[in-house]
Protein backbone atom coordinates (compact mmCIF):
# COMPACT_ATOMS: atom_id res chain seq x y z
CA UNK A 1 0.00 0.00 0.00
CA UNK A 2 1.61 3.74 -0.84
CA UNK A 3 1.86 6.01 1.44
CA UNK A 4 -0.22 8.97 0.84
CA UNK A 5 1.04 12.51 0.00
CA UNK A 6 2.29 14.89 2.13
CA UNK A 7 0.77 18.41 1.47
CA UNK A 8 2.27 21.52 1.70
CA UNK A 9 1.03 25.46 1.69
CA UNK A 10 2.65 28.87 2.14
CA UNK A 11 1.52 30.95 5.15
CA UNK A 12 -1.86 32.56 3.03
CA UNK A 13 -2.27 28.92 1.08
CA UNK A 14 -2.20 30.56 -2.38
CA UNK A 15 1.02 27.96 -3.09
CA UNK A 16 0.27 24.76 -2.62
CA UNK A 17 1.91 21.32 -3.00
CA UNK A 18 2.64 17.91 -2.62
CA UNK A 19 5.14 15.37 -2.52
CA UNK A 20 5.28 11.57 -1.99
CA UNK A 21 7.79 10.12 0.52
CA UNK A 22 10.77 8.73 0.79
CA UNK A 23 12.47 12.09 1.34
CA UNK A 24 16.20 12.03 0.27
CA UNK A 25 17.15 14.07 3.10
CA UNK A 26 16.50 16.32 6.39
CA UNK A 27 19.31 18.52 7.21
CA UNK A 28 19.30 22.05 9.28
CA UNK A 29 21.29 24.84 7.49
CA UNK A 30 23.12 26.90 8.51
CA UNK A 31 24.48 29.11 5.51
CA UNK A 32 24.16 33.02 5.82
CA UNK A 33 21.68 32.74 2.84
CA UNK A 34 19.32 30.50 4.41
CA UNK A 35 19.44 32.57 7.74
CA UNK A 36 18.29 35.59 5.52
CA UNK A 37 15.94 33.84 3.54
CA UNK A 38 14.02 32.97 6.52
CA UNK A 39 14.72 35.08 9.12
CA UNK A 40 15.76 32.64 11.41
CA UNK A 41 19.31 30.95 12.80
CA UNK A 42 19.04 27.96 10.42
CA UNK A 43 15.93 26.22 7.85
CA UNK A 44 14.92 22.59 7.99
CA UNK A 45 15.31 21.77 4.36
CA UNK A 46 13.94 17.89 2.96
CA UNK A 47 15.34 16.66 -0.34
CA UNK A 48 12.23 15.63 -2.70
CA UNK A 49 13.10 14.19 -6.20
CA UNK A 50 11.09 15.99 -8.89
CA UNK A 51 8.91 13.01 -9.92
CA UNK A 52 8.01 12.89 -6.43
CA UNK A 53 6.80 16.77 -6.20
CA UNK A 54 3.74 18.26 -7.93
CA UNK A 55 2.33 21.83 -7.72
CA UNK A 56 -1.45 21.94 -7.09
CA UNK A 57 -2.19 25.34 -6.96
CA UNK A 58 -0.48 29.25 -6.88
CA UNK A 59 2.53 28.12 -9.17
CA UNK A 60 2.19 32.13 -10.72
CA UNK A 61 2.41 33.41 -6.53
CA UNK A 62 5.53 31.90 -6.82
CA UNK A 63 8.41 34.44 -7.26
CA UNK A 64 12.13 33.14 -8.36
CA UNK A 65 15.24 34.42 -7.05
CA UNK A 66 18.88 33.63 -8.10
CA UNK A 67 20.42 33.84 -4.56
CA UNK A 68 23.68 32.21 -6.24
CA UNK A 69 25.64 31.42 -9.47
CA UNK A 70 24.15 27.50 -8.58
CA UNK A 71 21.00 28.41 -6.70
CA UNK A 72 17.30 29.57 -7.10
CA UNK A 73 14.73 30.05 -4.25
CA UNK A 74 11.32 30.32 -4.53
CA UNK A 75 8.68 31.87 -2.21
CA UNK A 76 4.91 32.75 -2.28
CA UNK A 77 4.61 36.45 -3.89
CA UNK A 78 1.81 37.33 -1.49
CA UNK A 79 2.31 36.44 1.98
CA UNK A 80 6.71 36.06 1.15
CA UNK A 81 6.79 32.27 2.27
CA UNK A 82 10.20 30.92 1.61
CA UNK A 83 9.09 27.24 0.16
CA UNK A 84 11.89 25.93 -1.99
CA UNK A 85 15.07 25.91 -3.09
CA UNK A 86 16.85 24.18 -6.74
CA UNK A 87 20.39 24.19 -7.58
CA UNK A 88 22.10 22.90 -10.81
CA UNK A 89 24.83 20.95 -7.93
CA UNK A 90 21.35 18.66 -7.76
CA UNK A 91 19.39 18.55 -10.73
CA UNK A 92 17.30 15.52 -9.84
CA UNK A 93 15.44 16.76 -6.40
CA UNK A 94 14.27 20.33 -4.82
CA UNK A 95 14.87 21.40 -1.73
CA UNK A 96 11.59 21.96 0.44
CA UNK A 97 11.66 24.10 3.75
CA UNK A 98 10.02 21.11 6.13
CA UNK A 99 7.98 23.79 8.10
CA UNK A 100 5.66 24.29 5.16
CA UNK A 101 4.67 20.88 5.49
CA UNK A 102 0.90 19.91 6.50
CA UNK A 103 1.76 16.34 7.36
CA UNK A 104 4.84 14.46 8.86
CA UNK A 105 7.43 12.90 6.45
CA UNK A 106 9.13 9.75 7.55
CA UNK A 107 12.67 11.73 8.33
CA UNK A 108 14.14 13.45 11.16
CA UNK A 109 16.72 16.02 11.08
CA UNK A 110 19.73 13.64 10.29
CA UNK A 111 22.92 17.31 10.20
CA UNK A 112 23.87 20.40 10.22
CA UNK A 113 25.31 21.98 7.08
CA UNK A 114 27.39 24.82 6.67
CA UNK A 115 27.93 24.34 10.49
CA UNK A 116 30.69 26.27 10.55
CA UNK A 117 28.94 29.85 8.99
CA UNK A 118 26.41 29.34 11.51
CA UNK A 119 24.83 32.49 13.30
CA UNK A 120 27.15 32.99 16.44
CA UNK A 121 24.31 33.52 18.62
CA UNK A 122 22.60 30.18 17.69
CA UNK A 123 23.21 27.34 20.44
CA UNK A 124 22.59 23.65 19.15
CA UNK A 125 22.28 20.85 22.23
CA UNK A 126 22.36 17.39 19.51
CA UNK A 127 24.51 14.98 18.74
CA UNK A 128 24.03 15.68 15.03
CA UNK A 129 26.88 15.12 12.66
CA UNK A 130 27.90 18.79 11.63
CA UNK A 131 29.32 19.23 8.28
CA UNK A 132 30.56 23.22 6.63
CA UNK A 133 33.30 23.80 4.16
CA UNK A 134 32.92 25.76 0.53
CA UNK A 135 30.45 22.74 -0.42
CA UNK A 136 28.92 23.08 3.57
CA UNK A 137 28.72 19.08 3.43
CA UNK A 138 32.26 18.38 4.31
CA UNK A 139 32.76 16.95 7.72
CA UNK A 140 33.87 19.26 10.50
Amino acid sequence: MANAPVLGACLCGEVRFEIDVPTLFCAHCHCSMCRRSHGAGYVTWIGVPFERFRMLAGEERLVRYRSSEHGTRSFCGRCGSSLFCESTLHPDYVDVVLANLDGAVEALPQAHFYFDDRAPWVAIADDLPRFGGKTGTEPL
